[in-house]
């Protein structure tokens, strides 16, 4: 099974996910092709209402440990309510370009 196909499973195993969109962004980085090690998830549940920005990736932090201590170098949250979606236009915030390993300088 795919690293991309675990995130996706697991977040929605856990949380009641209105949508959910996981980005393999490894392509961006010094890592060989086909790698799955630099993730974005976007996450839209209303079960972040209330909570704070921490709190959000702690909640997806928690649920990918396994993940994050092995298989995955990096991953980036967007954990927005609905309403918070709709507020920011239903758009996807872009990554910025890397500037670790030999990309860099």
């Amino acid at each position: 099974m795919s690293v991309q196909t675990k995130i996706e499973e697991k977040i929605v195993d856990a949380i009641p996910v209105l949508g959910l969109e996981v980005i393999n962004e490894s392509y961006m980085h010094n890592v060989p092709p086909d790698s799955e090690s630099h993730f974005k998830v976007v996450i839209i549940s209303d079960e972040f209402t209330g909570q704070r920005l921490l709190q959000r990736h702690q909640r997806v932090n928690q649920i990918l440990a396994d993940e994050l201590a092995g298989e995955i170098h990096a991953l980036s949250i967007q954990a927005l309510t609905a309403e918070e979606w709709d507020n920011k236009g239903e758009k996807i915030m872009p990554s910025p370009k890397c500037l670790g390993g030999s990309k860099s300088g």
